[in-house]
């Protein structure tokens, strides 16, 4: 069991929120990331080669993580098939599964329930939930709420925030 550190609420092992009150519940600080370097110009291209699939960390069972290229964060995804990205607001009433808010989701245009990932026979599918600034997928817009595959080191925009999909098989 984790309890939370904002609210006391007790979750399962390898929950990343409290359901109660939304903190994050797992420390960035103790994930270890791969640093992708930065251009000297102007990107126009959104390719990055992939890191490894990330190796799993004691009692986290990811089989997705994500790699938010700007920040250079690694969020490790698990304990479920599906998870909705999103951004949390005051008022709220649904929240998504994974809070962008702390990297800046709100000015790079993510929206409140901006997508959602789902684990579907051995692959990771990405559908654009409907959200503001839409959803890119290695630099091409994908259409709202269809299904499309992913690959691992794939990139996606969400708005203006960039991540890198790395998929340990």
């Amino acid at each position: 069991m984790i309890v939370c550190p904002n609210c006391n609420h007790r979750e399962v092992a390898g929950a990343l929120f409290c359901s109660e009150c939304g903190a994050q519940l797992v420390s960035m600080n103790r994930l270890t990331t791969q640093s992708i370097g930065k251009t000297s110009g102007p990107l126009t291209d959104m390719t990055v080669s992939p890191p490894d699939a990330p190796a799993v960390a004691a009692g986290i069972d990811a089989v997705i993580s994500l790699y938010l290229v700007d920040s250079g964060q690694l969020l490790n995804l698990a304990g479920r098939t599906e998870f909705t990205l999103g951004r949390v607001a005051e008022g709220q009433p649904i929240l998504p599964d994974v809070d962008l808010s702390p990297y800046e989701a709100f000015s790079l245009g993510v929206s409140r329930l901006h997508a959602s990932l789902k684990l579907a026979n051995e692959r990771v599918i990405i559908t654009d939930l409907g959200s503001s600034n839409g959803t890119r997928v290695n630099g091409q817009k994908i259409v709202p709420h269809l299904e499309y595959p992913l690959n691992h080191g794939d990139m996606i925009a969400l708005g203006k925030l960039k991540i890198q999909i790395l998929i340990r098989k």
